[in-house]
């Protein structure tokens, strides 16, 4: 269980699993962009991360296309989006790189927003929550699907000080838009 008594102001790292992404031919996977589906969910988790007051100081989101629009489309839900840096070491990181990623972070950021691809990013969710909310990390565990959400809160002085089983699995949403009428077909 995770306690006040540990060193340092409260931190939030937010994981954002990119949206749903198309698979045409032909298309290398770092360059595969957004499926129909996945531009209605992107704004949708933007709504919910404001409506939340999960709203990052700073955002680190994959060089992967998806996730480039996932962003993008998120971002245009706030007033003033903060600050992105795009990694390419996050396209089709796997847990200790996604943690080398966020260790790097400045600390005067307090929330940070962390947008990649799975399996890497519920590896990474597991790894740092000593305990959770509820049924969250049972939520985590069977599933992290495209769009979720899962915020992840701890005591620290600096960024680099985040490990294994230090941080609270506070919330996990998974937001989904809404259709348009008429819509017939289905996304991959």
């Amino acid at each position: 269980m995770i306690t006040r008594s540990s060193a340092g102001p409260l931190h939030r790292l937010v994981v954002l699993r990119h949206a749903k992404s198309a698979w045409p031919a032909g298309v290398p996977d770092h360059e595969r962009p957004l499926a129909p589906r996945g531009r209605r969910d992107a704004p949708a988790a933007g709504r919910a991360l404001a409506e939340s007051d999960w709203l990052p100081d700073l955002v680190l989101c994959s060089t992967a296309v998806r996730a480039r629009q996932t962003w993008e489309l998120a971002s245009a839900q706030w007033g003033t989006p903060p600050p992105v840096r795009f990694d390419a070491q996050l396209y089709a990181a796997d847990m200790p790189e996604l943690l080398e990623s966020v260790h790097h972070a400045p600390t005067e950021a307090r929330a940070l927003l962390l947008i990649g691809h799975n399996p890497g990013l519920t590896d990474l969710i597991l790894e740092l929550a000593g305990d959770g909310l509820g049924d969250t990390v049972d939520r985590v565990r069977a599933k992290f699907p495209t769009s979720g959400i899962a915020v992840l809160a701890w005591h620290g002085d600096t960024w680099d000080s985040l490990a294994a089983g230090t941080a609270l699995l506070t919330d996990v949403i998974v937001p989904r838009g809404r259709k348009e009428q008429g819509h017939r077909g289905r996304d991959r």
